[in-house]
Protein backbone atom coordinates (compact mmCIF):
# COMPACT_ATOMS: atom_id res chain seq x y z
CA UNK A 1 0.00 0.00 0.00
CA UNK A 2 1.21 3.49 -0.72
CA UNK A 3 2.04 5.91 2.10
CA UNK A 4 -0.76 7.78 3.81
CA UNK A 5 -0.86 11.49 2.97
CA UNK A 6 -1.18 13.06 6.43
CA UNK A 7 -2.50 16.38 5.12
CA UNK A 8 -5.10 14.72 2.91
CA UNK A 9 -6.11 12.40 5.73
CA UNK A 10 -6.57 15.30 8.16
CA UNK A 11 -8.85 17.06 5.68
CA UNK A 12 -10.78 13.84 5.08
CA UNK A 13 -11.26 13.14 8.78
CA UNK A 14 -12.45 16.70 9.37
CA UNK A 15 -14.98 16.29 6.57
CA UNK A 16 -16.10 12.90 7.92
CA UNK A 17 -16.51 14.38 11.41
CA UNK A 18 -18.71 17.17 10.08
CA UNK A 19 -20.83 14.76 8.06
CA UNK A 20 -21.40 12.15 10.76
CA UNK A 21 -22.32 14.76 13.36
CA UNK A 22 -24.97 16.27 11.12
CA UNK A 23 -28.56 15.07 11.79
CA UNK A 24 -28.96 11.65 10.17
CA UNK A 25 -29.86 8.09 11.10
CA UNK A 26 -27.37 5.47 12.27
CA UNK A 27 -27.16 3.59 8.97
CA UNK A 28 -26.39 6.79 7.07
CA UNK A 29 -23.72 7.71 9.60
CA UNK A 30 -22.05 4.31 9.37
CA UNK A 31 -22.25 4.33 5.58
CA UNK A 32 -20.50 7.71 5.56
CA UNK A 33 -17.69 6.19 7.62
CA UNK A 34 -17.12 3.09 5.47
CA UNK A 35 -17.38 4.94 2.17
CA UNK A 36 -14.99 7.67 3.35
CA UNK A 37 -12.49 5.08 4.62
CA UNK A 38 -12.56 3.16 1.34
CA UNK A 39 -12.16 6.35 -0.66
CA UNK A 40 -9.39 7.96 1.36
CA UNK A 41 -7.13 5.18 2.69
CA UNK A 42 -4.47 4.00 0.21
CA UNK A 43 -4.87 0.36 -0.73
CA UNK A 44 -8.16 -0.15 1.12
CA UNK A 45 -10.70 -1.32 -1.41
CA UNK A 46 -13.64 -2.42 0.73
CA UNK A 47 -14.85 -1.62 4.24
CA UNK A 48 -17.62 -2.82 6.55
CA UNK A 49 -18.83 -2.39 10.12
CA UNK A 50 -19.88 -5.31 12.29
CA UNK A 51 -22.29 -4.99 15.20
CA UNK A 52 -21.70 -7.43 18.08
CA UNK A 53 -24.84 -8.42 19.99
CA UNK A 54 -24.91 -9.36 23.66
CA UNK A 55 -25.91 -12.94 22.82
CA UNK A 56 -22.76 -13.46 20.76
CA UNK A 57 -24.30 -12.90 17.33
CA UNK A 58 -22.52 -10.67 14.85
CA UNK A 59 -24.07 -8.85 11.93
CA UNK A 60 -22.78 -6.53 9.25
CA UNK A 61 -24.54 -3.18 9.51
CA UNK A 62 -23.05 -1.53 6.42
CA UNK A 63 -20.56 -2.52 3.73
CA UNK A 64 -19.18 -0.92 0.59
CA UNK A 65 -19.84 -3.89 -1.71
CA UNK A 66 -21.19 -7.44 -1.93
CA UNK A 67 -17.78 -9.06 -1.52
CA UNK A 68 -17.54 -7.67 1.99
CA UNK A 69 -21.03 -8.81 2.91
CA UNK A 70 -20.07 -12.33 1.79
CA UNK A 71 -16.69 -12.45 3.54
CA UNK A 72 -18.04 -10.95 6.77
CA UNK A 73 -20.82 -13.54 6.83
CA UNK A 74 -18.34 -16.35 6.20
CA UNK A 75 -16.27 -15.25 9.21
CA UNK A 76 -19.38 -15.23 11.42
CA UNK A 77 -20.36 -18.71 10.25
CA UNK A 78 -16.86 -20.14 10.71
CA UNK A 79 -16.31 -18.11 13.88
CA UNK A 80 -12.84 -17.29 12.64
CA UNK A 81 -11.02 -14.59 10.71
CA UNK A 82 -9.65 -11.08 11.38
CA UNK A 83 -13.13 -9.59 11.83
CA UNK A 84 -14.17 -12.09 14.50
CA UNK A 85 -10.79 -12.18 16.22
CA UNK A 86 -10.68 -8.39 16.53
CA UNK A 87 -14.04 -8.42 18.30
CA UNK A 88 -13.30 -11.43 20.49
CA UNK A 89 -9.68 -11.03 21.44
CA UNK A 90 -7.50 -8.28 20.00
CA UNK A 91 -7.92 -4.55 19.42
CA UNK A 92 -6.22 -4.47 16.02
CA UNK A 93 -5.68 -7.48 13.77
CA UNK A 94 -3.54 -7.24 10.63
CA UNK A 95 -3.19 -9.75 7.84
CA UNK A 96 -0.42 -9.23 5.31
CA UNK A 97 0.38 -11.58 2.43
CA UNK A 98 -2.95 -13.26 3.02
CA UNK A 99 -2.06 -16.19 0.76
CA UNK A 100 0.65 -17.30 3.21
CA UNK A 101 -0.98 -16.35 6.53
CA UNK A 102 -1.44 -19.61 8.51
CA UNK A 103 -4.20 -18.30 10.78
CA UNK A 104 -7.85 -19.13 10.15
CA UNK A 105 -7.19 -21.51 7.23
CA UNK A 106 -10.83 -22.12 6.29
CA UNK A 107 -11.56 -18.42 6.00
CA UNK A 108 -8.25 -17.48 4.36
CA UNK A 109 -8.68 -20.07 1.62
CA UNK A 110 -11.98 -18.53 0.53
CA UNK A 111 -10.86 -14.90 1.04
CA UNK A 112 -7.71 -15.24 -1.07
CA UNK A 113 -9.62 -17.11 -3.77
CA UNK A 114 -11.80 -14.01 -4.04
CA UNK A 115 -8.87 -11.65 -4.33
CA UNK A 116 -8.10 -10.54 -0.76
CA UNK A 117 -4.39 -9.79 -0.37
CA UNK A 118 -4.36 -8.08 3.04
CA UNK A 119 -6.92 -7.21 5.67
CA UNK A 120 -7.46 -5.37 8.95
CA UNK A 121 -9.95 -5.86 11.75
CA UNK A 122 -10.33 -3.17 14.41
CA UNK A 123 -12.30 -3.60 17.59
CA UNK A 124 -14.97 -1.01 18.29
CA UNK A 125 -15.53 -0.34 21.98
CA UNK A 126 -17.11 2.28 24.22
CA UNK A 127 -16.49 2.49 27.98
CA UNK A 128 -14.54 -0.79 27.83
CA UNK A 129 -17.48 -2.61 26.21
CA UNK A 130 -16.88 -4.17 22.80
CA UNK A 131 -19.73 -3.26 20.50
CA UNK A 132 -18.44 -4.32 17.10
CA UNK A 133 -15.65 -4.16 14.57
CA UNK A 134 -14.40 -2.13 11.61
CA UNK A 135 -13.25 -4.38 8.77
CA UNK A 136 -10.94 -3.30 5.96
CA UNK A 137 -10.02 -5.36 2.91
CA UNK A 138 -7.34 -4.82 0.29
CA UNK A 139 -7.46 -6.45 -3.14
CA UNK A 140 -4.52 -4.42 -4.38
CA UNK A 141 -1.68 -4.71 -1.84
CA UNK A 142 -0.03 -7.48 0.18
CA UNK A 143 1.15 -5.15 2.94
CA UNK A 144 -0.27 -2.53 5.29
CA UNK A 145 1.59 0.74 5.75
CA UNK A 146 2.18 1.46 9.49
CA UNK A 147 0.60 4.90 9.08
CA UNK A 148 -2.49 3.28 7.64
CA UNK A 149 -3.14 1.51 10.93
CA UNK A 150 -3.24 4.83 12.77
CA UNK A 151 -5.57 6.28 10.15
CA UNK A 152 -7.84 3.25 10.39
CA UNK A 153 -8.03 3.70 14.16
CA UNK A 154 -9.39 7.23 13.63
CA UNK A 155 -12.21 5.83 11.53
CA UNK A 156 -12.78 3.12 14.14
CA UNK A 157 -13.15 5.79 16.82
CA UNK A 158 -15.86 7.55 14.82
CA UNK A 159 -17.66 4.24 14.20
CA UNK A 160 -17.49 3.26 17.88
CA UNK A 161 -18.88 6.62 18.99
CA UNK A 162 -21.73 6.38 16.48
CA UNK A 163 -22.65 2.84 17.55
CA UNK A 164 -22.26 3.69 21.23
CA UNK A 165 -24.51 6.73 20.92
CA UNK A 166 -27.14 4.69 19.08
CA UNK A 167 -26.99 1.93 21.68
CA UNK A 168 -27.36 4.44 24.53
CA UNK A 169 -30.35 6.05 22.82
CA UNK A 170 -31.90 2.63 22.37
CA UNK A 171 -31.38 1.75 26.02
CA UNK A 172 -32.89 5.04 27.17
CA UNK A 173 -35.86 4.60 24.84
CA UNK A 174 -36.40 1.05 26.09
CA UNK A 175 -36.18 2.21 29.70
CA UNK A 176 -38.79 4.91 29.10
CA UNK A 177 -41.10 2.49 27.29
CA UNK A 178 -40.69 -0.06 30.09
CA UNK A 179 -41.50 2.56 32.72
CA UNK A 180 -44.66 3.59 30.88
CA UNK A 181 -45.69 -0.03 30.39
CA UNK A 182 -45.17 -0.91 34.06
CA UNK A 183 -47.15 2.19 35.03
CA UNK A 184 -50.05 1.07 32.82
CA UNK A 185 -50.01 -2.45 34.27
CA UNK A 186 -49.90 -1.09 37.82
CA UNK A 187 -52.90 1.14 37.10
CA UNK A 188 -54.84 -1.80 35.64
CA UNK A 189 -54.20 -3.94 38.72
CA UNK A 190 -55.15 -1.06 41.05
CA UNK A 191 -58.49 -0.69 39.32
CA UNK A 192 -59.18 -4.40 38.85
CA UNK A 193 -58.39 -5.53 42.42
CA UNK A 194 -58.90 -2.27 44.33
CA UNK A 195 -55.23 -2.12 45.35
CA UNK A 196 -53.11 0.85 46.19
CA UNK A 197 -50.14 1.62 43.95
CA UNK A 198 -47.52 -0.05 46.17
CA UNK A 199 -49.44 -3.33 46.49
CA UNK A 200 -50.15 -3.43 42.75
CA UNK A 201 -46.50 -2.87 41.93
CA UNK A 202 -45.41 -5.44 44.53
CA UNK A 203 -47.73 -7.94 42.85
CA UNK A 204 -45.96 -7.39 39.51
CA UNK A 205 -42.60 -7.86 41.24
CA UNK A 206 -43.69 -11.17 42.79
CA UNK A 207 -44.99 -12.54 39.50
CA UNK A 208 -41.76 -11.49 37.79
CA UNK A 209 -39.64 -13.16 40.47
CA UNK A 210 -41.63 -16.38 40.76
CA UNK A 211 -41.87 -16.88 36.99
CA UNK A 212 -38.29 -15.74 36.33
CA UNK A 213 -39.70 -13.29 33.78
CA UNK A 214 -38.56 -9.73 33.23
CA UNK A 215 -40.80 -7.15 34.86
CA UNK A 216 -41.59 -5.39 31.59
CA UNK A 217 -42.68 -8.71 30.05
CA UNK A 218 -45.07 -9.34 32.94
CA UNK A 219 -46.40 -5.80 32.56
CA UNK A 220 -46.88 -6.31 28.83
CA UNK A 221 -48.90 -9.47 29.47
CA UNK A 222 -51.19 -7.63 31.91
CA UNK A 223 -51.76 -4.80 29.43
CA UNK A 224 -52.27 -7.14 26.46
CA UNK A 225 -54.74 -9.32 28.38
CA UNK A 226 -56.72 -6.24 29.35
CA UNK A 227 -56.83 -5.03 25.75
CA UNK A 228 -57.92 -8.50 24.58
CA UNK A 229 -60.71 -8.66 27.13
CA UNK A 230 -61.90 -5.17 26.26
CA UNK A 231 -61.95 -6.03 22.57
CA UNK A 232 -63.83 -9.27 23.17
CA UNK A 233 -66.56 -7.57 25.22
CA UNK A 234 -66.90 -4.46 23.04
CA UNK A 235 -70.27 -4.63 21.20
CA UNK A 236 -68.78 -2.66 18.31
Amino acid sequence: MGPVDASHLADTMADVARRIHSPQDLDTTLRTIVESAAASLPGIDAVSITLAHHDGRMETKVATDQLVWDLDRLQYELREGPCVYAIDAETVVKVEHADTDPRWPAYMKEATSRGVRSQMGLQLYVNEETIGGLNMYSLSSDTIDPELEHAAELFATHAALALGHARLEGQLREAMESRQLIGQATGILMERYQLDEKRAFDYLIRVSSHSNTKLRVVAREVVDQTVTRATATDPA
